[in-house]
């Protein structure tokens, strides 16, 4: 792994960098819908739980890698319809609540949910992620769930085959539909790994 230490939660100074991170890995899926990109990085500045991360920084305190989680008390960077039309007033809440509402939403109490995870792409292919994947499934065993399970999908083969090599099986595939038109992919791969 590059040199670099895990924590739990996300400090206020991280916050910006941590909304472009994870634009930068989501936001081929999302800008349709969340763009353009300065209020995207509005909302995901405003809504990131920093309860529900853990994240990966260098020795100069530099953000290199987040994994959000999801529990009953939340998603890392789900949001509230009161902060959708914060920042992209009623009208552009309404639709896009619309949308992503289309989009799998849910809450797994079976199982520890990751709410994405995002490596700079200065620090991939040095098992940041792998570190980070790992980190996920040590909290998920803390708090006393048998699996992991997440939400990937079909087109980005590089994550795919990361969860594969970290034990993470395909349980489900649900096909968007036309909605492929607005987000880019066709389907979503639900994988689930025991812990």
């Amino acid at each position: 792994m590059t040199d670099a230490t895990l924590h739990m939660g996300l400090p206020d100074a991280l916050r910006p960098a941590a909304a472009r991170l994870y634009w930068q890995a989501f936001g081929g899926k999302l800008g349709a819908v969340m763009g353009p990109e300065p209020r995207a990085l509005q909302f995901l500045t405003r809504v990131m739980r920093p309860d529900q991360v853990i994240i990966a920084t260098d020795a100069q305190g530099t953000l290199l890698g987040i994994a959000g989680f999801k529990t009953p008390a939340g998603g890392f960077a789900s949001g509230q319809s009161a902060d959708l039309s914060a920042i992209y007033g009623l009208l552009g809440a309404a639709w896009r609540k619309s949308l992503l509402g289309l989009l799998s939403d849910d809450v797994d109490n079976d199982r520890f949910l990751l709410d994405g995870l995002c490596v700079d792409s200065t620090a991939r292919s040095h098992g940041l992620g792998s570190a980070l994947l790992e980190a996920i499934c040590a909290e998920a065993h803390t708090r006393g769930f048998a699996e992991v399970r997440l939400d990937v999908i079909d087109t980005n083969l590089r994550a795919i085959a990361l969860y594969k090599r970290l034990g993470f099986t395909e349980v489900s595939r649900q096909n968007i539909g036309l909605l492929r038109v607005v987000f880019g992919f066709a389907s979503a791969l639900t994988m689930v790994r025991r812990v």
